[in-house]
């Protein structure tokens, strides 16, 4: 059962009491909502109302995530999804929807539920009828996927798988402030539905892609992505062209799967801002 936590209420009562226009960010795995602090700062001081949203069954800390790693065992997409969505409704505004990897797919499934004003998909973890299959995001996901009774459990990364799949364009002293920062417990389920996506016909890993009130959406990609390389990215981007809505691609040269988390997500914010901008849903705009 889906309860909105009580941080998460007190975010979306004060964005409600704000008046201003509300930006929903939402975490992928092995991170937190936390991961998001100094881009809600950032949104907050450009007149957006930031809340973060977090996976049922989520721990409010780092050193409580890895004290209770089995918290988020079973999670799939549709609890996630179907969570983010009762976030939303609290909101007396329609938000801006801001995911990175399996946070960047859960906006997309989110938006396409016509929850959304306007949508950045970070890095977007596949859904059905994104079809590459790239060498770097089987091995990234091998951690996982290489073990079935994983699809139950919580998978906690190495440092080493954690360099490959997040941290590969970052140094190596920077990748291990990362994952000794950020890096937490994850669920295997989620990775299993991706995988199997364009096999299963009633599966939840999909995103609504024609239906008229999506919003516009910008999907960004890193260069030096393993997870989700530009393949992967780009046809993302493909599928939710098929909207009647503003749909964009960017790719942001130089940077891995860590984008939204190490010294370069300045330059990942700003070029969601700048779409924002330039779909008319600034705060001034608004």
């Amino acid at each position: 059962m889906s309860i909105v936590t009580e941080r998460e209420a007190a975010e979306v009562a004060a964005a409600n009491a704000s008046g201003r226009p509300p930006v929903v960010f939402v975490h992928g795995l092995w991170l937190l909502a936390s991961s998001w602090d100094a881009w809600k700062e950032l949104f907050e001081a450009k007149g957006y109302a930031a809340v973060s949203v977090d996976w049922p069954g989520d721990q409010p800390t780092y050193d409580e995530a890895h004290a209770n790693k089995d918290s988020l065992a079973g999670t799939s997409v549709a609890d996630v999804a179907d969570h983010v969505a009762e976030v939303v409704a609290g909101l007396d505004q329609k938000p801006i929807l801001i995911g990175h990897s399996f946070g960047g797919l859960l906006v997309q499934i989110v938006a396409g539920r016509g929850l959304a004003a306007g949508t950045v998909s970070i890095d977007p973890a596949p859904s059905r009828g994104v079809l590459p299959l790239p060498f770097s995001a089987l091995k990234a996901s091998f951690p996982v996927l290489g073990n079935p009774l994983n699809h139950g459990k919580t998978v906690t990364l190495t440092f080493d798988q954690f360099r490959y799949g997040f941290a590969n364009a970052v140094s190596e002293e920077e990748a291990h402030r990362l994952y000794e920062t950020f890096h937490t417990p994850a669920p295997g389920r989620p990775l299993f539905q991706a995988a199997t996506a364009n096999l299963i016909p009633w599966t939840v890993v999909k995103a609504e892609k024609q239906a008229a009130d999506r919003g516009p959406m910008l999907v960004i990609s890193g260069e030096k992505d393993h997870i989700v390389p530009y393949a992967l990215a780009h046809a993302a981007y493909k599928q939710q062209k098929k909207n009647s809505g503003v749909t964009e691609f960017v790719e942001i040269p130089g940077v891995g799967h860590s984008l939204v988390i190490d010294s370069h997500w300045n330059e990942v914010a700003d070029a969601a801002l700048a779409f924002l901008d330039k779909q008319g849903l600034t705060p001034q705009a608004s």
